[in-house]
């Protein structure tokens, strides 16, 4: 059972999440620190610096940009990341309990697609327009086999609303038995922040790509962004496949709590691990394997349903 917050919870969720992305930074921070032989100490405060630093600098200006175009999608890409977590439990407790939340979780995405190709075409920059472009071509990419992968876990439940998905795990979670659609979650939440193998989208060769004309807090409320996306796709993973607050002696929020560190940890962790995918046989592989795939997981999840 999953019970709303009064209104003050919309005020709470982004305070949660900042301090989640505060951690998942300076995780990520350590991680390089330990791989070039830096001191860690320093490490660990590093993002708090470099955020410092971005809130006193001063704005970059390119000529005949759409500055709305520009600083809104800047804006709309934080606002997706929270309002994607709306409907996520915490513990018992959810900011919104919408009979659609798998469904409202994924429209947050469209709205992160929306927000980085305004922030690329708004630049009026060749670099910035090709990350953007880059973006859209792996959320083609990635947002089928996404698609499949929850709603392989709705049919589980037999239902969108994300508390009915965790009541369906009373007994057994849905990462047991549903193994494929969790990795193919996970893959997808790392192309939907183009995180570590995804990261074409702001790749090096295109001097930053869709972040590359942006500074000052411009920049900041990006990053931010894709940290949010980050972090709200770990969180949503605790419900979806990991039986939400479930566990025992401990009570249901710090379980959720705990599980939603240790997806964040390892998506973080992959960065260090794993490089870049070219985008034409990320597509390849999504195309031809993984949608594949999660069409059988779903068919597999389907007949167990009717079987019961």
């Amino acid at each position: 059972m999953v019970d709303e917050l009064p209104w003050w919870g919309g005020l709470v969720l982004p305070l949660a999440l900042g301090v989640l992305v505060a951690a998942a930074a300076s995780w990520d921070s350590l991680l390089s620190a330990r791989a070039s032989g830096a001191n860690a100490t320093s490490a660990l405060t590093l993002p708090f610096r470099e955020a410092g630093g971005l809130l006193i600098q001063q704005r970059r200006r390119t000529l005949a940009a759409d500055a709305m175009l520009w600083r809104g999608g800047a804006l709309a890409f934080v606002v997706a990341g929270v309002l994607a977590s709306l409907v996520t439990p915490f513990g018992q407790w959810a900011v919104a309990d919408f009979s659609i939340g798998i469904v409202w979780f994924n429209a947050m995405e469209v709205v992160a697609w929306a927000a980085v190709w305004l922030v690329g075409w708004g630049a009026n920059s060749a670099y910035g327009l090709i990350g953007a472009y880059r973006f859209i071509a792996q959320g083609l990419a990635y947002e089928l086999p996404h698609m499949f992968a929850l709603i392989t876990a709705a049919l589980g439940a037999g239902s969108l609303r994300v508390a009915d998905v965790v009541a369906a795990q009373d007994t057994l979670w849905f990462v047991v038995w549903m193994p494929i659609a969790f990795v193919v979650y996970l893959l997808s939440v790392l192309a939907m922040s183009f995180w570590g193998p995804f990261d074409q989208a702001v790749g090096a060769d295109i001097a930053g790509g869709a972040m590359a004309e942006l500074s000052g807090v411009d920049r900041l409320m990006f990053a931010a962004g894709r940290w949010l996306l980050l972090v709200s796709g770990a969180a949503f993973a605790v419900p979806l496949f990991l039986g939400g607050g479930a566990g025992p002696l401990l009570p249901s929020w710090l379980w959720t709590l705990l599980k939603t560190v240790a997806v964040l940890g390892l998506l973080v962790w992959v960065r260090r691990r794993v490089p870049t995918v070219r985008m034409e046989r990320y597509e390849e592989v999504a195309w031809l394997v993984l949608i594949p795939l999660t069409l059988l997981q779903a068919l597999v999840v389907a007949i167990v349903v009717i079987a019961r």
